[in-house]
């Protein structure tokens, strides 16, 4: 299927790593010019060589994205280099663990800046950008917005008001026909869901004890499954889709407490 993203151009924020990474790789691979954005400054780099290396088209930003400036500044720098933005993948953040008991106000601010903000920012900069091409944006959010988790009030919030983000600005730019929709991961093996079970006593025990509760399969999504379904909702073939929370979980948050429910009859 040809998703007619040849040569259109798509900001991808925390780019160079997992969901983020593979939603760049995807984008280069379908033809399209991944530009990947965030902090990670030899990840994106290297990165970004890779997929030149293959001959695709790639572009890597290093750039905090805690402050409006520094969003502006990365809007600037690929209106300079490429001319246009096709769209917005704001997808940057890590689950901090600012809860509500084990954490103060200062932190919890700071955990709004990091994983919030920039989702705003770099949305506001973009939009004379996405505009003139009818874009898109898509927003990475959480299954922590829906479920809760505990232990992380600063990230649920974050998570929960990227939905809102989705659904408010769907409507804010029905007049352009900028779409707005978002993803909804789950439980996703990437260096920093490996990072958080590590923390474990038993982390590979944690590991299996999640798999069994995911319902399709019994096992993680994988970071490829999340780019896929990205890439296809900021392609032409998703025309007629926009204000959408779309589950790649394998039913992991609709179906897994159904399911106990009918397991218990």
């Amino acid at each position: 299927m040809d998703l007619h993203i040849k040569d259109k151009v798509f900001i991808i924020t925390g780019g160079a790593k997992g969901i983020g990474e593979a939603i760049s790789r995807t984008i280069a691979e379908e033809g399209g010019v991944p530009v990947i954005v965030g902090r990670s400054l030899e990840a994106g780099r290297q990165l970004a060589q890779s997929l030149r290396k293959k001959g695709h088209s790639a572009l890597a930003i290093h750039k905090e994205l805690g402050n409006a400036e520094s969003c502006r500044e990365v809007v600037e720098e690929v209106m300079a280099t490429s001319g246009r933005i096709d769209g917005l993948v704001n997808n940057a953040g890590a689950n901090d663990g600012i809860g509500l008991e084990n954490g103060d106000p200062e932190a919890y601010l700071r955990s709004l800046e990091h994983n919030l903000h920039h989702y705003y920012f770099m949305a506001h900069y973009a939009l004379p950008a996405l505009k003139e091409a009818r874009g898109a944006i898509l927003n990475i959010s959480s299954k922590t917005a829906i479920t809760g988790q505990g232990g992380t009030s600063a990230y649920a919030a974050a998570k929960g008001a990227q939905l809102a983000f989705t659904r408010e600005w769907a409507v804010e730019l029905l007049p352009y026909s900028i779409r707005v929709n978002a993803i909804v991961p789950a439980e996703v093996m990437t260096p920093l869901y490996r990072k958080w079970i590590e923390t474990f006593d038993e982390p590979e025990k944690r590991l299996k004890e999640t798999e069994k509760n995911i319902p399709l399969g019994n096992r993680m999504t994988q970071s490829k499954e999340i780019a896929d379904m990205a890439v296809f909702l900021l392609s032409e073939r998703a025309a007629h889709i926009t204000g959408q929370h779309l589950f790649v979980d394998g039913g992991y948050v609709h179906l897994d407490r159904s399911l106990s429910v009918i397991a218990m009859r």
